[in-house]
């Protein structure tokens, strides 16, 4: 609980002092805070500990949020509403998309980034209730960006289910969105520098969360060379700044594995928590090399028995490892 407890005291400690210092309200004091751990190289396990913390606040967030919510500009000022909303769907999107794809990266990523950006959220709030609070704003324009807000955050989802269907769309009927789409990400191609010795019977490994990085550990202390997919842009660039051979992407899509060299690997590894497209990995990795091993993550029994199943290889739970692991030091100590 140490851990939980210094996150805690230093978020609300930089939010204080910050707000004491600098004359800023508490509010903005716990946005610099949140910027603070962000940055940290600990930030994941930070996040990852004060989850339910974070669940609670959100839940806090939202009931509060309603109960400051005028429902009557809905009916009252359908236009300026309109307008609003507008602007942070339409305005934030486009702007994200145009600053991708200026940047040379592919429709798909741009979209992404696009509808990512297209809502605000409690920043917004805290500087329409600053504005409300020195008169800069009247009642109405703090009530319709409430509303515009509120609006965006439910929108968002639909907007994000969206992305696939409009980029087939824009494929079919664009020369265009087909040229962006197929301007590639730098780092979703190996680097040339990559030693060609490295990439024979390696072993991929998707996913480079705590199991995949545990995997990769013991396999290198072992000497096997492994390449690194991984959708997570910061971990891949920071793995090539350790010269680890990595390609950021879905390795559901096709490129992500040719690019990992699947076609000369020993061996899969599947270590991403997201069960979903595993089955497009797996007939992907076999389509390229159909004499690669599979090994796969999975997060129940019932995910053990659908994979067996349907044949797409070897998969282990931590329940089960953890299991046998304790059984075999049992074993070994009763042997003695």
């Amino acid at each position: 609980e140490l851990f939980t407890l210094a996150v805690i005291a230093t978020a609300i400690g930089v939010a204080f002092f910050s707000a004491e210092l600098f004359d800023v309200s508490f509010a903005l004091g716990a946005f610099f805070a949140g910027m603070m751990l962000g940055e940290s190289e600990l930030s994941k396990r930070a996040a990852d500990e004060s989850l339910p913390l974070r669940d609670a606040f959100a839940v806090l967030f939202f009931v509060s949020v309603g109960m400051v919510f005028n429902p009557e500009i809905v009916w009252q000022e359908p236009l300026k509403l309109l307008i609003v909303v507008s602007i942070i769907l339409i305005g934030n999107m486009a702007v994200g998309i145009l600053l991708v794809l200026l940047f040379n990266y592919p429709l798909g990523t741009a979209l992404t980034v696009g509808v990512s950006l297209a809502q605000i959220g409690e920043f917004s709030f805290i500087l329409a209730g600053m504005g409300l609070a020195m008169n800069l704003i009247p009642n109405e324009a703090y009530s319709l960006i409430l509303a515009g807000a509120i609006l965006s955050i439910a929108l968002n989802s639909f907007l994000f289910n969206g992305i696939e269907p409009a980029l087939v769309w824009a494929r079919k009927r664009s020369h265009l969105a087909r040229k962006l789409d197929e301007r590639l990400d730098p780092l979703s191609l190996l680097p040339s520098t990559v030693n060609q010795s490295l990439l024979h019977k390696q072993v991929v490994i998707v996913g480079y969360g705590r199991v995949g990085k545990k995997v990769f550990e013991n396999l290198k202390s072992h000497n096997i060379n492994c390449v690194i997919a991984e959708k997570d842009r910061g971990l891949v660039e920071n793995l090539r700044n350790q010269n680890i051979p990595a390609v950021t992407g879905d390795a559901a899509d096709p490129f992500v594995l040719i690019q990992a060299h699947i076609a000369r690997a020993a061996i899969l590894v599947i270590a991403t928590k997201d069960s979903i497209d595993i089955s497009k990995m797996v007939e992907t990795a076999r389509t390229l090399n159909p004499e690669v091993k599979i090994f796969i993550r999975a997060r129940n029994p019932e995910e053990v028995e659908l994979y067996e199943k349907e044949g797409w290889g070897k998969s282990f739970t931590p329940e089960d490892e953890l299991a046998a692991r304790i059984t075999g030091e049992v074993v070994a100590e009763m042997a003695k």
